[in-house]
């Protein structure tokens, strides 16, 4: 049998979600269950924090567990946060599949976002975070500037392009 849970522990839970929609309990229900919560109530909570901002978009959802209560704070990845800065309007994810993100944002988006994931990126410097998020603009199907993410990453590469710490 496992060990009692401590309920004055600190446990964080990572979960990944549609923003805006109340995922189904039975996902939530092992990874929370032994934790003392109600699934269907943290779901709720989820669906609320992630409903203004991040609706319609996959994200990973931080679940700070403390005496049987729940704090939810989006984590959110490089390609939502590429996908939100492409402004596209909202779209039902029933009813249309497999959609291929082929906007424009600028360089200064780009900038934006990897000054968000900073801390989480490898670089060694905000060029190379930079550079990882063009990776993720080529994954994700947008240009940037109107310029192939590949050919942007090549001039920053090269010193042609500068990015101010």
């Amino acid at each position: 049998m496992p060990p009692k849970f401590d309920p004055s522990q600190v446990v964080d839970v990572y979960v990944r979600v549609t923003g805006g929609e109340v995922g189904a309990a039975s996902s939530l229900a092992p990874k929370i269950g032994p934790l003392g919560l109600s699934p269907k109530k943290i779901g709720e909570d989820i669906a609320k924090e992630t409903a203004k901002d991040w609706k319609g978009l996959r994200v990973t959802v931080k679940l700070t567990v403390q005496n049987r209560q729940a704090k939810v704070s989006v984590v959110p990845s490089a390609a939502a946060l590429v996908i939100k800065a492409l402004k596209e309007p909202e779209r039902d994810r029933k009813k249309t599949k497999n959609i291929k993100h082929n906007g424009n944002i600028s360089l200064d988006d780009v900038i934006e976002v990897a000054k968000i994931m900073q801390p989480r990126s490898m670089a060694k410097n905000l060029a190379g975070t930079v550079k990882e998020i063009l990776g993720t603009c080529v994954s994700v199907g947008c240009t940037v500037d109107g310029k192939d993410p590949k050919d942007l990453q090549q001039e920053i590469t090269d010193g042609d392009v500068e990015i101010q710490e």
